[in-house]
């Protein structure tokens, strides 16, 4: 199976849909998978659930999924940098469930690896605990939480080999390895594609198996915010 398509737009072809639940990798802006938001935006679809530790900012990554209005949830852990994220959410325009980091982490890699539910004592006593399962293990209260799993996960690497192979680099490791795992169907977007065999089987952090299709693009890498200093 050829799991490498020409462009964005080609890789998400018969994939996208009014509410579909979406997973972006990354953290801030490090190892989005920005051209594949762009396609997604192209597409059309409405009503998007989006699962990312955030939502870019206002006109970068998801940030351009809510300029257009086409994420009607976010399940994040973080939203500080998107004015757009913060007024919609206030004026009543966007639902937002949010997650301690560590929870929604695992929350993505439990969905990945078939684990319906687990238990946490991250949020026990605060507003994060409302509603949900508790229960005691040796005198001790933790709160139940679910695994996440998304129709589709975006997926930023920096190689891969043809068969989808792939090897991230630094901070882009955040939320993209599990993410790959948690989608029905993984599209990936990478900077270098090599052919099969070239990379070293150790060094591959998410197998082939895992993704169904990928492109090589180019990134932009936008610094999210710039501190400097004189030397």
């Amino acid at each position: 199976m050829n799991k490498v398509y020409p462009d964005a737009k080609a890789a998400l072809e018969g994939l996208t849909f009014d509410g579909m639940t979406v997973m972006a990798g990354g953290f801030g802006l490090c190892g989005i998978p920005e051209n594949l938001i762009v396609a997604l935006r192209e597409s059309g679809a409405q009503n998007i659930t989006a699962i990312s530790n955030n939502a870019g900012v206002d006109d970068f990554g998801l940030g351009l999924l809510l300029q257009t209005r086409q994420i009607k949830k976010m399940v994040s852990s973080y939203v500080g940098e998107n004015a757009t994220f913060e007024k919609q959410y206030l004026n009543g325009e966007l639902e937002l469930e949010f997650n301690p980091q560590g929870t929604l982490a695992e929350r993505i890699r439990a969905g990945g690896a078939g684990i319906p539910g687990f238990y946490t004592k991250t949020g026990v006593g605060t507003l994060i605990a409302d509603g949900k399962e508790h229960k005691d293990f040796n005198g001790e209260t933790y709160i139940m939480e679910t695994g996440l799993v998304s129709d589709v996960s975006l997926v930023k690497a920096w190689k891969a080999d043809k068969e989808g192979n792939l090897i991230y680099r630094k901070t882009a490791r955040n939320f993209n390895p599990m993410m790959a795992t948690a989608g029905k169907t993984t599209v990936v977007e990478v900077e270098e594609l090599v052919e099969v065999g070239e990379l070293d089987a150790d060094n591959i952090h998410t197998a082939g198996i895992f993704v169904d299709r990928i492109i090589a693009g180019s990134h932009e890498k936008r610094i999210e915010k710039r501190t400097t200093r004189e030397a």
